[in-house]
């Protein structure tokens, strides 16, 4: 394994820009093989988004996660996946800016990324449990953290189940789902030639390419931060949350533009739900331990702060009112505002 730490500064900054410019070309093309896998087998956008966009663009944080537990830096790794699922919730306020008029969560027509967020919510408020109460290892794993597994593995077969079967549909939104499923298939016209193999061959060799290029991404910033004195301040930290959510932020800019708005959210917390999870993964990999009994204060008031962005938008998902401010809705501006408030609050608590 390198040690970017002790690579010269010139060349941690070109692997650096070399691999966010290949994490950002992959995700581009990563929505639009997703398209095609989902318009040729008639899985919904928002299942695709969540197994494939969320899973593949959420594996560069698993990767520097499990390195951070076993190099006995398990509370960074927990700071990590706490701190990523809050700002990828804002990159969501980000692109709500790229429709222009229209408020992002008006022109979702699927209910199940409501029953998305519900889930996320549920497995966050476990871990902050967990941060609160404290943990008692059992097999080598926390007691929440084995709760944290069971009920990530119910959340994501309740995803599954009600793709076959809604219960509801909104009507009131300014875009039907017609009119995005004639979206959906007006992208995927320049590839109505495709087949599912084709797709299919794509999607891995693109997610390949994110996951490596993702994992060297958040170490070569992770050093630089170091490098330039900036990896013991809060603004070390940020950069590197920044360089691990790079993969969400291509893919979600890529599917709004193409307004393929279910997808683009669903990734989201797609991302979000894997990312809990990992914290299963980055406790069996501490060494025995409870990996949450290392937390405090400042992990849990970052688990707070998620649990309340996604807690805005599923608000603005429900009220559905199509008003927007600076080019986004009010929910998203509420989003972008509690994140950066957060932000504020963590820089005191660091």
């Amino acid at each position: 394994m390198i040690n970017f730490a002790n690579t010269p500064v010139w060349i941690n900054i070109l692997v650096f820009i070399g691999s966010a410019a290949a994490v950002w070309i992959a995700g581009t093309k990563i929505a639009r093989y997703a398209n095609v896998i989902s318009e040729r087998t008639g899985i919904g956008q928002a299942l695709i988004g969540i197994v494939l966009l969320g899973g593949v663009t959420s594996l560069p944080e698993l990767a520097v996660a499990i390195t951070s537990a076993v190099t006995d830096a398990p509370d960074l790794a927990v700071n990590s996946i706490l701190g990523g699922i809050a700002m990828q919730v804002a990159i969501l306020a980000i692109a709500d800016m790229l429709i222009g008029r229209d408020a992002l969560t008006s022109v979702l027509p699927d209910p199940k990324v409501i029953l998305q967020a519900g889930l996320k919510i549920v497995l966050l408020s476990i871990v902050t449990a967990s941060i609160i109460v404290g943990d008692t290892p059992v097999l080598g794993v926390g007691i929440w953290m084995w709760l944290l597994l069971g009920v990530t593995g119910l959340s994501l077969y309740i995803l599954a189940k009600v793709q076959q079967d809604v219960s509801w549909k909104p009507t009131d939104t300014s875009v039907s789902e017609e009119s995005e499923q004639q979206r959906a298939d007006k992208a995927a016209e320049k590839d109505e030639d495709k087949t599912l193999k084709w797709a299919l061959w794509r999607a891995t060799l693109a997610g390949a390419v994110i996951v490596v290029a993702g994992y060297l991404l958040s170490r070569t910033g992770d050093a630089l931060a170091e490098q330039s004195g900036l990896g013991e301040s809060f603004v070390g930290s940020v950069l590197v949350a920044l360089s691990t959510s790079l993969p969400e932020v291509s893919t979600v800019i890529s599917a709004v533009r193409a307004g393929l708005y279910t997808m683009a959210v669903s990734d989201i917390f797609g991302t979000n739900l894997f990312d809990v999870s990992f914290l299963f993964i980055i406790d069996l990999a501490g060494g025995g331990g409870a990996v949450m009994n290392d937390t405090g204060p400042y992990e849990g008031f970052a688990s707070i702060i998620a649990i309340t962005v996604t807690a805005i938008f599923v608000v603005g998902l429900a009220e559905r009112r199509n008003r927007t401010v600076l080019r986004m809705g009010y929910d998203s501006l509420a989003v972008l505002g509690t994140y950066l408030c957060g932000l504020l609050v963590l820089f005191f608590l660091r």
